[in-house]
């Protein structure tokens, strides 16, 4: 069997899903292709278990001081260029795509007539799950961004829904805490993030962000690029982790049980509904600007229990070989039976 996997490359939890279900293919006599798109070829990192991945332009989103600008994701993107490369994209030496809200592969298989399966966050939201913020517009996009026959939608809680428990792949095995917080909020100016910083001067703040070239460390911050290998590193050993809205990062706080303070994308509904999410389960602490008081509050929260997940990645990439693509109840159920949450999770 031959697979091309297209990924959302706009944000490194795309990424991070794609790397753990790489190496659960590798256990399989199954050949799999990378296809990226989302952000500039270049600045891509810490791709090694991709091989000779290949990226497109496709469609993405532009953001600013914390919020998502509508007009210029609009002027960014090129519908022309977008019809182009899907057009371009030959699927015939392949057996199925498998997807995570890659619109030129979804698009592709479609107009192919390829086997399509969606395994993303995004899918989990076209089913009845909480939600904050999502207009007509963006249940819109979440419906045809990236079409696929099948959808395996992925979150922190099931609803009462056929949706399967977050894919986490960690580096290396727990460690003991250290008394740093790790920040991740890539959608902030780096100003902005060191002016909130400043005031906590008793408190060491690792601090990893796009605009960072290399490292530098101001007063009780040390300033950090992106890095996957010294990421990990970083997040074993925090006491906590301050970061947006997304979702495999604090998927993968909560099976270290690291306590979490988030700032939702502004605009951007999915980012608002996980926060919201997980604040009513009572698994993260919120804030729509960066707070000085609501961080004083949470630096003094105690540390979180960490949630078991199961290996997601490797029961997925045994239900794609086998074919049965039509019963992904029984997969959720299976899969929904090995967590195990902390005493004080609330509303399940």
């Amino acid at each position: 069997m031959r697979i091309l996997y297209g990924v959302q490359g706009t944000g490194n939890g795309h990424i991070a899903r794609a790397r753990a279900m790489s190496q659960a293919f590798k256990a399989h006599d199954v050949k799999v292709d990378f296809l990226f798109s989302g952000r500039p070829a270049e600045k891509y990192f810490s791709m090694e278990a991709f091989g000779d991945y290949r990226t497109r332009r496709g469609l993405t989103f532009i953001s600013e001081k914390g919020k998502v600008n509508l007009l210029k994701t609009v002027l960014n993107n090129n519908p022309v260029q977008f019809y182009t490369e899907v057009n371009q994209l030959e699927l015939s030496d392949y057996d199925l795509v498998i997807n995570d809200f890659e619109p030129v592969s979804a698009w592709a298989a479609r107009k192919q007539n390829k086997p399509c399966i969606g395994i993303s966050h995004q899918n989990a939201f076209r089913y009845p799950v909480p939600l904050k913020g999502a207009s007509w517009f963006d249940k819109s996009v979440i419906k045809h961004f990236a079409p696929a026959q099948y959808h395996l939608g992925l979150h922190w809680y099931h609803f009462d829904q056929p949706l399967l428990p977050p894919i986490i792949q960690t580096s290396e095995a727990s460690c003991d805490t250290d008394d740093f917080i790790l920040v991740y909020l890539p959608f902030e100016s780096i100003e902005a993030i060191c002016d909130l910083l400043f005031h906590f001067n008793q408190q060491s703040f690792i601090c990893y962000h796009p605009d960072v070239i290399e490292y530098d460390r101001v007063e009780n911050i040390e300033l950090r690029p992106l890095s996957y290998t010294t990421f990990q590193h970083h997040l074993h050993r925090c006491s906590g982790v301050m970061a947006n809205g997304g979702f495999e990062l604090p998927s993968e706080a909560l099976s270290l049980g690291k306590k979490l303070l988030l700032k939702p994308l502004s605009g951007q509904f999915e980012q608002q509904s996980n926060v919201a999410t997980l604040e009513d389960l009572g698994l993260a602490t919120s804030m729509e600007s960066l707070d000085i008081s609501i961080v004083r509050y949470w630096l003094k929260v105690h540390q979180a229990e960490s949630i078991r997940y199961p290996d997601v990645a490797k029961a997925i990439a045994s239900w794609v070989l086998k074919g049965a693509w039509d019963t992904q109840e029984a997969l959720s159920a299976q899969l929904w039976e090995q967590v195990d949450f902390p005493s004080y999770v609330s509303n399940l």
